[in-house]
């Protein structure tokens, strides 16, 4: 058999899927309403799995007459399995179900996990308390869409420090994206109305007193607040980036 199991360590089975029912009893032998079928590759054959608590195997050609069976339930989406009932844990690990219904609960990979993610998070944390304004207005506009003139000191901290907390790893990914400061001036140019989409986003336009018209199109399934950056860090965007800059000074 190709399948070995960890002996002698109380396990803890968990149900897959985000609600979990309050009981839910696990198939527990082969029928043929319910196969209950392991490919033996040694053998080249399906072997029938049963679970008996006084049997040490979970196939049913290699257990006697004297089988016990006994349902098998989760109850609010787990299943407590002791170092005990090695009988239990060997016929789950052989189960169809086992990796697609339920799975074995990990408790070092899901603390490993957990530290991954407290420590995003505390990195987060500390990186938003030591932003500058100008980097927490970029932030704003950049991730939330929001014209930060709108909002007061503490608001802009308060929603910082909220999506540093709830996406540390989008926020330290917007943080350190080199061009986070140019996204955040397009994204002023588009809250002052110097620049304007048209035709459901497809165009740009501008929108000045001197100048009103289409500064370029957006190609189709391109994000229009790369496809705008891209442009004014470009060659022929340059000088159309420095006349846009002038007019915001005056807004």
């Amino acid at each position: 058999m190709n399948k070995t199991v960890e002996k002698y360590a109380d396990k803890q089975y968990k149900l897959l899927g985000e609600v979990a029912p309050l009981s839910y009893m696990l198939a527990s032998r082969h029928t043929r309403r319910f196969p209950l079928l392991w490919f033996d590759e040694d053998k080249g054959e399906n072997r029938a799995l049963r679970y008996a608590r006084n049997q040490k195997s979970p196939f049913e050609d290699e257990q006697d007459g004297n089988a016990i069976l006994e349902p098998i339930v989760f109850e609010d989406g787990f299943l407590y399995v002791p170092k005990s009932n090695q009988s239990l844990q060997k016929f789950l690990e052989y189960h169809p179900a086992y990796g697609k219904r339920f799975v074995v609960v990990d408790n070092a990979k899901n603390a490993e996990k957990l530290v991954e993610a407290l420590n995003y998070e505390a990195d987060a944390l500390i990186a938003a308390r030591q932003l500058t304004i100008d980097q927490v207005e970029a932030i704003t506009r950049v991730a939330f869409g929001s014209d930060p003139s709108t909002l007061t000191s503490a608001e802009l901290k308060r929603d910082i420090l909220i999506f540093a907390k709830r996406q540390p790893q989008a926020f330290l990914q917007i943080l350190g994206d080199s061009t986070l400061m140019i996204d955040s001036l397009v994204q002023s140019f588009f809250d002052k109305s110097i620049l304007t989409f048209r035709n459901k986003k497809k165009d740009v336009y501008f929108n000045t007193p001197s100048n009103k018209k289409r500064m370029l199109t957006i190609p189709f399934g391109e994000d229009p607040l790369y496809v705008v950056s891209s442009y004014l860090q470009s060659d022929d965007g340059l000088e159309v980036l420095e006349f846009l800059e002038r007019v915001a000074e005056t807004k």
